[in-house]
């Protein structure tokens, strides 16, 4: 007897609602993308209980006439696919004719839907076909979810708490407004409404109800496209960062996808401006032709396939690189609990009514940096200065008035006052400057006596592989006895003074465990010789020292941030300084005497 059979239509939807539904999250993704496949622009999803009791998204789409609501819930049934080609070139949300079906087999479905003509509602119970009936005619589909997971307790049992699966559905609700901002969403729980769009196209309403008015007002537009792609959206300040990377959005072809490689490109494009443990917040639009990416890889189709990821990372880096250097990135000071003046009251007022979504973490963490006080910067060489008057300043010129703490000095121009972190200042000049010096053709420095450096077995064993990257940067070493090594003469634009020190912490990046990145070991070499290189906190810096600070971050390809990603400078406008000593309203909101 033979004991291979074809699984029971139910057993073999069980099957695949494992992958396709593992939460309520993935039901009300499967039912919102049908109803955006449907040419809606209204969708509602009210919820009982985060979905677990019940689930109901309602569209204003095309709808169904009876034979095709019937049909949606076989398996494999779709109208989005006819042959092979179509495959290879998928413009809808959903594809593949599995969500309805998988749906149905864990949990009861009600499917109520009009094509204008005809109307329908059909039952099911597991699956089961239970009752198809005659419905109204208003235009549109809705379908509720009940009880999902009633016949299969064990995943049931594993559904997280309902914080979580509320907190899951929402997230993807606000995602699927941010890349169809044309349509009118509608979030609700037990009858409270949660989130709301309005559906006007306008992307950043959408943004402003998601995020807030502060992290709306540090949002930018970018847009740019080559031969094959073409990307447009929102991107953050370097001020606004969060604590993960739930904050950047990508979407490709209106499908919201997370791609490893592409988040990464992403953030590499902030690259200094922000600590490396912050990423920013990220809106961004993909359209791309259908036939260069493949949606088919990934059960829920949250991944895609480029076909040329190089020419995509290539008109990101180009776009968001060219909009970050066009920016003055300089954090205003905002003072805004000291007055009582009508705008700030009225300001005060929408954001309360408003429920936050998520409090941001503090911006910037302090950075610990394990150096030894250095003394105050020395004034470049007469060519050097010749080369930087060549570009253009990032800042306007600033005139020093004192140092306070001994950390930061105190500046002003015509806009307000400044306040200057005069390590972090420094680091930026220095690292600018040996990254320059570092793409030119070094020019090996002998040691008077070569360095001996011991290391463990481990250690060397990496060392020795990597000994190739030490000497194209310009480092002559060799194997000197057991797991040690020497080094004769090292790239000149390491200072004599810090020579040893900085080499000593070279080679402790070199021999760190895990993927090596050559890029970053780069960044973080030219960093480390920096910091060494620059006047350290809590040192005394002369007003020279102060305007050759001023002078020298205002000509930086990146004044606002030290290679760590912590400000440089932070600003107090005339406006805000006015404001704080009551000069510029008084509480009725009238110009003061």
């Amino acid at each position: 007897m033979s004991k291979i059979a074809v699984m029971d239509e139910i057993l073999a939807n069980k099957i695949a609602a494992g992958e396709v539904v593992e939460k309520t999250m993935n039901v009300v993704k499967e039912l919102v993308e049908n109803a955006i496949d449907a040419e809606s622009d209204e969708i509602t999803i009210r919820l009982i209980d985060s979905g677990v009791k019940e689930i109901e998204v309602q569209d204003n789409g095309f709808g169904m006439d009876e034979e095709d609501a019937v049909m949606a819930f076989q398996r494999h049934a779709t109208s989005k696919l006819k042959d092979l080609d179509d495959l290879f070139y998928i413009e809808s949300l959903g594809f593949r004719g599995e969500a309805l079906p998988s749906i149905a087999s864990v949990s009861n479905v009600r499917l109520k839907t009009s094509n204008g003509q005809t109307g329908t509602i059909i039952t099911l119970e597991g699956g089961k076909n239970e009752q198809v009936s005659r419905g109204d005619l208003q235009k549109g589909t809705t379908v509720t979810v009940s009880d999902l997971f009633y016949n299969t307790p064990v995943r049931l049992k594993y559904l997280k708490n309902l914080y979580v699966e509320l907190a899951n559905i929402t997230e993807y609700v606000e995602k699927i407004a941010l890349s169809y901002p044309n349509i009118k969403f509608t979030l609700m729980n037990n009858d409270k409404i949660l989130f709301k769009t309005d559906g006007s196209g306008d992307l950043l309403k959408v943004i402003y109800e998601i995020y807030g008015v502060d992290i709306t007002k540090k949002m930018t537009w970018i847009e740019g496209e080559n031969d094959d792609y073409k990307i447009s959206g929102y991107i953050s300040y370097p001020e606004i960062t969060k604590s993960n990377r739930n904050g950047i959005t990508t979407f490709v072809n209106g499908r919201i996808i997370k791609n490893n490689e592409l988040n990464k490109c992403i953030v590499d494009c902030y690259h200094t401006y922000i600590h490396k443990d912050r990423y920013p917040i990220i809106i961004l639009n993909i359209d791309v032709d259908p036939i260069l990416i493949d949606v088919n890889i990934h059960p829920t189709k949250m991944d895609i396939k480029f076909s040329k990821m190089d020419t995509l990372k290539e008109i990101i880096i180009k776009t968001i690189t060219k909009k970050l250097e066009e920016l003055v990135l300089i954090p205003e000071v905002n003072v805004r609990d000291t007055i009582s003046t009508l705008e700030v009251k009225q300001q005060l007022k929408e954001e309360t009514e408003r429920k936050p979504i998520e409090k941001e973490n503090k911006q910037y963490e302090e950075v610990t940096l394990d150096f030894e006080v250095q003394e105050a910067p020395v004034k470049e060489e007469k060519e050097e200065k010749e080369e930087k008057t060549e570009r253009k300043p990032r800042i306007k010129k600033m005139i020093p008035r004192g140092v306070v703490l001994l950390t930061y000095i105190v500046a002003e121009n015509e806009d307000g006052m400044y306040l200057i972190d005069q390590h972090a200042a420094a680091e930026r000049i220095n690292y600018e400057k040996v990254l320059k010096q570092m793409k030119e053709n070094p020019i090996p420095v002998d040691l008077l006596v070569p360095m001996k450096i011991e290391l463990r077995k481990d250690e060397f064993l990496l060392l020795q592989e990597r000994f190739d990257v030490l000497t194209k940067e310009g480092f002559s070493l060799e194997e000197f006895g057991k797991n040690t090594i020497i080094i004769r003469t090292y790239p000149n634009w390491i200072p004599e003074e810090k020579a040893e020190e900085i080499i000593r912490k070279i080679i402790d990046i070199v021999i760190e465990k895990g993927n090596f990145d050559f890029d970053q070991f780069v960044w973080r070499m030219a960093a480390t010789t920096a910091c060494r290189m620059s006047v350290m906190a809590n040192t005394y810096i002369s007003k020279e020292d102060q305007e050759w600070i001023l002078e020298n971050i205002r000509y930086c390809e990146n004044p606002f941030t030290c290679p760590h990603g912590r400000p440089t400078i932070i600003t107090y406008t005339r406006y805000e300084l006015e404001r704080l000593f009551k000069r510029q309203l008084d509480e009725k909101g009238k110009e003061s005497e």
